[in-house]
């Protein structure tokens, strides 16, 4: 595997190259894409799946969360996979397990089989929720890091809103051919589609080169600096393989004393804002907006559909704003700014439906709340998480407060069925609870992000660690 571009190139190259870090970065945002398009497909898919398998409320949640329980595993596996394998190699095994899912998926005889290939397609997006950025946030310049991993953000609603409208034209297709067909064959292609985009991640990683700062953890010096000097110059490049150096001499060399050091801090900072991201009640409207927009609006299948449409678009836009100001104006700007919006909208969204009025201002306040979080929450999570942690450790570090993510999505993905169909909590806040619940969790999340989270932006990895360091 060729690991460096020709030296040739190289030599001539006193500046380095941004569309070869660009070609990298968007290879890297393929398993992006992939997560995004695996997790959000489900949400075209459930009602469909409800009817088929005859679920009930539990079981339909576990059916639309399953995947989140592999992306624990997912997690769990990738973390020492990318420290003793490398970056590229994790991202090779999660395209391997988003197509054996895509066609596991859209050929199964029981739920339980739906469930085992399902739980497959989310060991593959835990691996590259996590490794993609951390690749990404490795091989790109200090000053263009906030947006280069931004872009993987991007990815991730730009597969959202691709499957929605895959799931739109299945479900229009299936409407013109009347009878049971979406009930029976609809959510098949829905999942199968997958297969197209994991096919181009698995062929296109083979051409990308692996992290230099992996490379110089296993002592691969000359590997590192041939890739740095093609992204960012000679000169550039020798200065950060200097910072990289010093910086390993003073990383812990156990896991263990990342766990009873000062470190032991930024860990418990990631954690927070990784299950905070999660319990503001995001996934509820990435994974079950067309059933709200059903049961609320008493909107027909295509139509929910393409309301769901709107609020990928909405997603996607608000996310290209914040990959233009996250290295502008920096993190903490942001993250108030969309937290504060997050928590006003869901409270909104709360108090209409428990006052009956949400069928009117449904769609208002979920899109208020979707931009909100596309413009912070969403990308700049995953940039501080890649950001925080030492290089020696980053993806074990990063794998721990990743799992503790995806366990807290599987939560709120298998609970707001439970808590929304409650004939108690229906009958006392009539839908409203759950929204409630999520902007509870806002206000937490902005205190996190006021008193414990500092401002990275413009620094290189390095100079992030040495504050943790000391």
């Amino acid at each position: 595997m060729q690991t460096q571009a020709p030296k040739s190139k190289i030599v001539s190259s006193d500046h380095g190259s941004l569309s070869y870090l660009i070609r990298i970065v968007l290879v890297a945002t393929l398993g992006g894409l992939l997560f995004g398009y695996d997790t959000a497909v489900i949400a075209g898919a459930i009602g469909f799946l409800q009817t088929h398998f005859e679920l009930n409320a539990a079981m339909k949640g576990w059916a639309a969360s399953s995947a989140l329980a592999g992306c624990v595993l997912g997690v769990l596996c990738a973390g020492p996979l990318s420290d003793r394998f490398g970056r590229r190699k994790t991202l090779i095994f999660a395209a391997v397990m988003f197509f054996v899912s895509a066609i596991g998926t859209a050929v199964p005889r029981t739920l339980t089989e739906f469930v085992v290939f399902r739980f497959l397609g989310g060991m593959g997006v835990g691996a590259a929720s996590m490794t993609s950025p951390m690749y990404i946030a490795e091989i790109s310049p200090a000053r263009l890091r906030g947006r280069m991993v931004s872009i993987n953000q991007f990815a991730i609603v730009s597969g959202m809103l691709v499957v929605y409208f895959v799931n739109y034209f299945i479900v229009a297709y299936g409407e013109g051919i009347g009878g049971n067909w979406n009930d029976s064959q609809a959510w098949r292609w829905m999942f199968g589609s997958e297969a197209i985009p994991a096919v181009a991640l698995f062929v296109l990683l083979f051409f990308v080169p692996e992290s230099p700062r992996w490379l110089m953890e296993k002592g691969r010096e000359e590997q590192a600096r041939s890739i740095l000097t093609q992204v960012d110059g000679s000169d550039n490049a020798e200065k950060e393989l200097g910072e990289i150096r010093r910086t390993v001499a003073l990383e812990p060399t156990r896991l263990s004393e990342l766990l009873t050091s000062r470190l032991r801090t930024v860990l418990m900072i990631g954690i927070a804002l990784a299950v905070l991201q999660q319990v503001t009640g995001i996934n509820v409207f990435l994974y079950y907006a067309p059933e709200i927009f059903k049961s609320v609006a008493g909107a027909k299948a295509d139509i929910a559909m393409l309301q769901t449409v709107v609020v990928g678009a909405v997603n996607l836009g608000f996310t290209v704003v914040a990959i233009w100001l996250v290295d502008k104006v920096g993190r903490k700007p942001l993250m108030i700014v969309g937290t504060t919006g997050m928590g006003i909208s869901l409270l909104a969204l709360g108090c209409a439906a428990w006052l009956d009025q949400l069928s009117a201002w449904a769609l208002i306040f979920i899109l208020a709340y979707i931009a909100s979080f596309a413009l912070s929450v969403g990308p700049v999570t995953w940039v501080i998480l890649s950001e925080i942690f030492p290089t020696k450790f980053r993806g074990r570090a990063l794998s721990i407060a990743t799992v503790w993510l995806w366990v807290a999505n599987f939560g709120v993905s298998q609970t707001f069925p439970m808590m929304d169909e409650n004939p108690w909590l229906v009958e006392t806040f009539n839908h409203g609870f759950p929204f409630l619940l999520y902007a509870a969790f806002c206000v937490l999340l902005l205190g996190i992000v006021l008193f414990a989270i500092p401002e990275t932006k413009g620094q290189t990895l390095e100079q992030i660690e040495k504050r943790w360091l000391g």
